[in-house]
């Protein structure tokens, strides 16, 4: 079974948690210290919006000590319904070939449902049909996507681009969101990939302004996930979950 940061990583999909295949019902978690500070911000901010500063802090973490290059944010928030695309270098490394292999996040754009799927068979998920697949891409409000981008020297562009990871987000566009079927390529798990991927999904929400995020995580996972500042079921919340009888 694949693992991710030292955990079991397979189990993360909450649609699977939900009873495709186990019949597990996942764990309701909240990112609680990132809830109470965004609400913090908006009693210092009546436009409920964040400070430049919030944002240096995080491009400063991005690039300190590595060749991570980063996309300018956009310095407002503006009013329109869809999210502000982001798209950066997560990764850079140089292999023995000489080949430049780029990790890149992005928080727009589109995902080729067979890509997904050919991920999602990866990790050992119950296959579910491409439309439904087709249509949870569509009716989310933000998809994060890892791409591992290889360069071979001499060959300009001719590059090999392929999908290694993703996590998606519904929302009521205003104060909730909730995060779905995080996963992330076997063969690139162990590097902080999927660490990296749920923390910059949760700022890309944040950015809109939206501090009640959630998630559901199956008993192996709670760990990975409280490393991320998630708790479960914060203030004596309890999650319900309805189920077929059929």
């Amino acid at each position: 079974m694949p693992t991710l940061c030292g955990v079991v990583f397979s189990s993360l999909c909450p649609i699977d948690s939900f009873g495709l295949g186990r019949g597990k019902t996942g764990q309701l978690l909240f990112p609680h210290n990132l809830h109470y500070d965004i609400a913090k911000a908006r009693k210092r901010n009546k436009n409920f919006q964040l400070k430049a500063g919030f944002w240096d802090s995080i491009k400063s973490s991005f690039t300190k000590n590595s060749t991570t290059q980063v996309i300018e944010s956009p310095s407002t928030l503006q009013e329109e319904e869809e999210p502000l695309p982001e798209e950066f270098v997560l990764i850079e490394k140089t292999e023995a070939d000489g080949a430049i292999e780029q990790i890149i996040f992005s928080s727009g754009g589109d995902v080729d449902v067979y890509d997904l799927q050919s991920l999602c068979d990866k990790v050992g998920w119950p296959r579910r049909p491409l439309t439904k697949l087709a249509a949870a891409l569509q009716n989310s409000y933000m998809v994060a996507t890892l791409h591992s981008v290889r360069k071979a020297p001499g060959l300009e562009g001719n590059e090999q681009k392929k999908l290694i990871g993703m996590a998606r987000a519904t929302s009521d566009h205003a104060f909730n969101a909730t995060i779905w079927d995080v996963l992330v390529d076997p063969s690139y798990q162990g590097q902080g990939l999927g660490k990296a991927l749920v923390e910059k999904l949760i700022r890309a929400l944040l950015q809109r302004d939206i501090g009640n995020i959630t998630l559901f995580a199956d008993s192996q996972v709670i760990e990975f996930y409280r490393n991320l500042g998630f708790e479960p079921d914060p203030e004596g919340i309890k999650g319900m979950f309805w189920y077929p009888k059929y």
